[in-house]
């Protein structure tokens, strides 16, 4: 079989094929982000001659290498981290061999705003394009050239990036045999909490037609003031004057090494907590939180689906041994950090889960905080205008990773929504499915809910209840 060829408005692009999909990697949607470009809005890519190779991964976002949490393999996650390149706003297609007209998913990938790529393992789309989905994963600006919010450069680069996107899919989606009448926008974690604010942009709508959230945070925007404190702490550490002109001069190998000395900042202000707790330096910067608009009936026309998993914030505590160990006054540290009472809402969670221990009491405080209460939030929000459907799930399947102390944690849902849990990168005591066989029965059934939505918009369960996935369906 010869390798596909598609012509898209900036030029043709050869992919190759595995059997199930038409595999297009690493094409541009962007002009490369270089030089002051580093903190612009993405601008249009110049047309290129001939037929550009499409067959190979390219390059990614400058970020830091992460590789895991503490004694959980995350490399299928993160991917191989910064692969240097200055073409890298990217979009990789996964398209039905015979493609006529089939419905479009794009997603968004995770990472605390400062990590990931279409290079993981975990977003291979070949399960899409087997059940006639064309996939499109998207590279976007990270970290500091992302989400740093610069006088003079526009705000949320990294989101503008996803826009982009969206807008090169509507121009050359058909090519791939996709409907660019029927795009289902979806993400994961970072990646979901712009999927929410996507929803809740008027003049977005016209560029997908249904959204899925997955363990995002509609509430979980910087606002101005608290992104001027990370600008005021990067511009203090590299020695210069935070604007575009003066961060325009910093190497993007140096502003990876920054990265750290930001993580752990004290953003609570007089009137907002930290929407992310402390893990990371980056978020949106909106004036307003997506949910508030979503409340006021931006976005009510797009179906939706929205959850979270169980025991989301055991990734962030159980592979470092923290919950095992943690003492009443840890816990009420976390809880200073996402409350401004933060004894009242220790005394709510001790009332909600009575035979819970402190580290699964602070597991549930920062699961909340991150993802619970912004998801639950958004789907109030959207289901009350009654417009297009709201559908609500929990994924509740236990990893048995980590001595099974792994549990249903942020991002464990992944491998299922992409019906890949077999992928060996994902087995093993320290991997994040465990050492013994996940069951395909769960990937079957939430990776074909999510198919199923973006087929008739309906995923298989009523919007009166939410749903859970368990081992056991």
């Amino acid at each position: 079989m010869s390798d596909p060829i598609v012509t898209t408005t900036e030029g043709a692009v050869r992919g190759r094929t595995n059997g199930i999909a038409h595999v297009f990697l690493d094409i541009p949607y962007a002009a490369p982000p270089s030089g002051t470009a580093r903190f612009a809005a993405p601008a249009p890519h110049r047309p290129w001659p001939g037929i550009r190779d499409a067959t190979r991964p390219g390059p990614t976002a400058p970020q830091p290498r992460r590789d895991g949490f503490g004694t959980l393999d995350m490399s299928p996650y993160f991917a191989p981290g910064w692969v240097p390149g200055a073409d890298y706003l990217t979009a990789t297609v996964y398209a039905p061999a015979r493609a006529r007209n089939s419905p479009v998913m794009v997603f968004v990938h995770g990472g605390g705003f400062v990590s990931g790529s279409t290079r993981a393992p975990l977003y291979d789309g070949t399960a899409f394009a087997r059940d006639d989905v064309v996939l499109v994963t998207v590279n976007y600006r990270l970290g500091i050239t992302g989400f740093l919010d610069l006088p003079g450069a526009p705000a949320n680069r990294g989101l503008l990036d996803i826009l982009a996107a969206l807008r090169w899919v509507q121009r050359n989606i058909a090519a791939f045999g996709g409907d660019p009448g029927n795009v289902t926008l979806f993400g994961q974690s970072a990646g979901a909490t712009m999927v929410s604010a996507i929803l809740a942009m008027p003049r977005a709508s016209e560029l997908f037609h249904r959204a899925i959230s997955q363990s995002g945070n509609s509430s979980g925007a910087f606002s101005p003031e608290q992104a001027a404190r990370v600008t005021h702490a990067a511009g203090a550490a590299l020695g210069i004057e935070p604007t575009v002109s003066g961060f325009a001069e910093i190497p993007d190998e140096h502003l990876i090494a920054l990265m750290p000395e930001l993580t752990g900042l004290d953003l609570r202000t007089a009137s907002r907590s930290d929407p992310l707790a402390g893990l990371s330096p980056f978020s949106l910067v909106l004036d307003r939180q997506p949910v508030d608009a979503v409340a006021e009936g931006v976005g009510a026309q797009v179906p939706l689906i929205i959850g979270t998993n169980t025991q989301e914030a055991n990734l962030y505590l159980v592979p470092h041994r923290i919950s095992a160990i943690t003492t009443q006054g840890e816990l009420h540290a976390t809880a200073a950090t996402v409350a401004t009472d933060p004894d009242a809402l220790v005394a709510d969670y001790r009332a909600r889960y009575p035979r819970a221990n402190p580290g699964e009491l602070q597991s549930a405080v920062l699961g909340d905080a991150l993802f619970g209460t912004g998801s639950r939030r958004l789907a109030e929000a959207h289901s009350a205008h009654r417009s297009a459907p709201t559908y609500t799930y929990e994924f509740a399947w236990q990893s048995p990773a980590l001595d099974g102390r792994l549990g249903a944690a942020h991002t464990v849902e992944l491998p299922f929504v992409f019906d890949c849990p077999a992928l060996p990168a994902l087995r093993g005591p320290g991997a994040l499915l465990g050492p013994d066989t996940p069951p395909a029965a769960l990937a079957a059934q939430m990776h074909g809910a999510w198919v199923r939505f973006a087929h008739t918009g309906a995923p298989g369960w009523t919007s009166s209840h939410t749903h859970r996935f368990t081992a056991a369906g």
